[in-house]
């Protein structure tokens, strides 16, 4: 009789009995030695058993992921002859690939979710069976891409297993190839809603299939999935591919080809703006700046590793002159010769390079979204050469950094995870090891609290990145930094010591914004288009009453222009009300309305962007404020009463 441990203690469990009956009613799935696990499981000795709820993370993948099977299902039913892919559970939800027999629109949605809710109330159990390839291969045979999928099984990491013996999941005579767990039963689910439709090739190859990939999301509850709901339609709301063309910041002509932008006069103030304030940052900081080439021989990216490692998201090679040519996906080479230039001394270390510099990346087409992911982007590019000695203290400065150019824009309380060596790398374990435990000291020095995301660093070394939540609560990867012993080695890097001797240098690579177009349309979304007055494209726009009020209201118009001021006269021959929506519609963050009474009086009733009203103000105190809270690059709007 196998003895498990329970969080409140241990008990007897009957030969043969799974380990749901000793756990709460409310869990859905065990973690049983700290493998997830159905509530069928049968343990076959001593073992520490821990229930896993539907709120709990663990629980909440496990619900989305039962919810994706029911989606397929219900399509099958919906759509005899349906061949269905994949079906992961994502951050917030779940999607189903499907070739469909029929084109399915949005209006199908509800008529799938019906079916859906319909298995649920049959309450079928979800029914694990190990088998044999060749039972699996039998039963899926009507399945192409899961018969794809069970070939490649022990080839990739990540998939069902490997071995001789695979998982099936059945609900009534409905079977998916799946690693699990499950929910017990379908009735275990209800808090879900479809929410829209994509196009996705298997396995993301354009020369593969196009699927239909179907979104869902799932919650614990009721009210947590109106609340998801609710954060949804706020988000679209926020879109930065809406708003970039209301505010005219921003546009992709189709001309130029998928994912690269061309930056409006009013984007490009934002883009200056940002530019200036982490150039001025990094001067101080003791960085110099660099600039580069947009592209380089293949013979650097031969030594670099990026041919080898990283060729799917690089643009096609170019020849010319009797040689070939890639346009750069990465700055971190060019930053090597620079280095390399001259021989170095241990004097001149830590030598930190800065650049915003603009690479090129061959991103999928349907992984595309605009600024978010693009194929051309602008990266606030560093990469810090020092010593070991030095590296951890380097490491720590890029941290502060990091922590202070976020808080500037209303990111604080990151969730920080540090990123381990991947499947795919370059250099020996000992560099690996190496390169971790100084992420690692860093870390532990900083008091920063982390998580560690096993295999999931670069190519090149270990990384740690930042994550900020935005003004609705969605978490973004904006920072990361990376330690790296490789290329230096690759690329036979040295610095003459203290003893004259030759010694190896350390780099750091390090983004603290990421991308510029990235970050651009991560605070369109945070500030739903209300940039701070120091990021506003345009800071003050004066509203003639009438056309005779035009001349005055260029006068007040330079004056603000004098202080350093953005300021914008709406000229048209708009209504003043039009005008004032206007000004709402592109964010002004103050407006002020100019006609015979205000030029009698010689004071102003100053706008925000919220609607408040400030009567009375002399123009020289309203811009005398404007150009304090702009010198501040404080987020709240300066105040006019009293």
């Amino acid at each position: 009789m196998p003895r498990v441990q329970l969080p409140d203690g241990p008990v007897e469990l009957p030969d043969g009995e799974p380990v749901g009956s000793v756990l709460p009613p409310t869990s859905i799935a065990a973690r049983v030695d700290g493998v997830l696990r159905d509530l069928a499981f049968v343990p076959t000795g001593e073992a520490i058993v821990e229930p896993v709820r539907p709120e709990d993370p663990d629980g909440l993948r496990i619900l989305r992921h039962s919810s994706a099977h029911v989606l397929a299902r219900a399509c099958c039913d919906l759509f005899p002859g349906t061949r269905y892919a994949i079906g992961p559970p994502t951050d917030d939800g779940f999607y189903y690939d499907l070739e469909l027999p029929t084109p399915v629109g949005v209006e199908d949605l509800a008529r799938i979710e019906a079916r859906m809710r319909e298995l649920v109330a049959a309450d079928e159990p979800f029914v694990r069976e190990d088998v044999s390839r060749a039972e699996a291969r039998e039963r899926l045979a009507a399945q192409p891409y899961k018969v794809e999928i069970l070939e490649k099984i022990g080839q990739e990491a990540g998939e069902v297993g490997a071995g001789e013996t695979v998982s099936l999941y059945r609900n009534g005579d409905w079977v998916d190839l799946c690693e699990g767990p499950h929910v017990p039963s379908t009735g275990r689910l209800g808090a879900f809603r479809l929410t829209k439709l994509a196009g996705a090739y298997w396995r993301g190859d354009e020369s593969r299939p196009m699927l239909t990939r179907i979104y869902g999301t799932a919650w614990a509850s009721d009210d947590d999935l109106a609340r998801h709901l609710e954060r949804l339609a706020e988000a679209e709301r926020r879109d930065h591919r809406k708003l970039g063309q209301q505010l005219d910041l921003f546009s992709f002509p189709e001309e130029l080809g998928p994912g690269l932008a061309v930056w409006h006069p009013r984007g490009g103030i934002v883009r200056k703006e940002l530019e200036d304030f982490v150039r001025e940052l990094h001067l101080a900081r003791g960085y110099e700046l660099v600039v580069t080439p947009h592209l380089a021989r293949r013979t650097l990216w031969d030594t670099s590793g990026h041919t080898a490692k990283y060729a799917e998201t690089m643009f096609p090679e170019m020849v010319r002159d009797e040689a070939a040519y890639f346009v750069k996906p990465m700055n971190c080479p060019f930053h090597v010769l620079i280095y390399k230039s001259a021989v170095r001394s241990y004097r001149e270390l830590p030598m930190r390079l800065s650049e915003l510099g603009t690479v090129y990346r061959y991103e999928r087409v349907g992984t595309l979204h605009g600024l978010l992911r693009a194929r051309g982007l602008t990266q606030d590019d560093s990469h810090i050469i020092c010593r070991e000695d030095q590296l951890v203290e380097e490491i720590l400065g890029v941290f502060d950094l990091t922590l202070e150019i976020h808080r500037t824009f209303g990111f604080v309380d990151p969730v920080v995870n540090l990123s381990t060596r991947p499947g795919q790398a370059i250099g020996d374990q000992a560099m690996w090891a190496k390169a971790i435990e100084a992420l690692t000291a860093a870390l532990d020095r900083s008091g920063l609290a982390y998580t560690v995301a096993e295999g999931e660093g670069a190519f090149y070394g270990p990384k740690v990145d930042f994550h900020f939540h935005d003004a609705i609560g969605r978490l973004w990867q904006l920072t990361t930094v990376q330690c790296d012993f490789a290329l230096p080695e690759r690329f036979d890097m040295t610095y003459t010591g203290e003893d004259n001797e030759r010694h190896r240098p350390v780099m750091i690579h390090r983004a603290i914004l990421g991308s510029l177009e990235r970050f651009c349309g991560v605070l369109i979304e945070h500030y739903a288009g209300a940039f701070p007055l120091w990021l506003a494209p345009e800071q003050l726009r004066l509203v003639p009453v009438a056309d005779r009020h035009v001349p005055a209201c260029r006068e007040l118009a330079q004056r603000a222009r004098a202080a350093g001021l953005r300021a914008h006269v709406d000229e048209t021959s708009a209504s003043v009300g039009k005008k004032i929506r206007a000004a709402q519609l592109l964010r002004s963050p103050y407006v002020v309305v100019v006609g015979d009474r205000d030029l009698e009086a010689g004071t102003y009733t100053v706008r925000d962007r919220e609607g408040t009203e400030w009567p009375g103000v002399d123009f020289d105190r309203l811009v005398d404020a404007l150009v304090e809270e702009v010198a501040s690059r404080r987020l709240e709007q300066t105040r006019f009463g009293g």
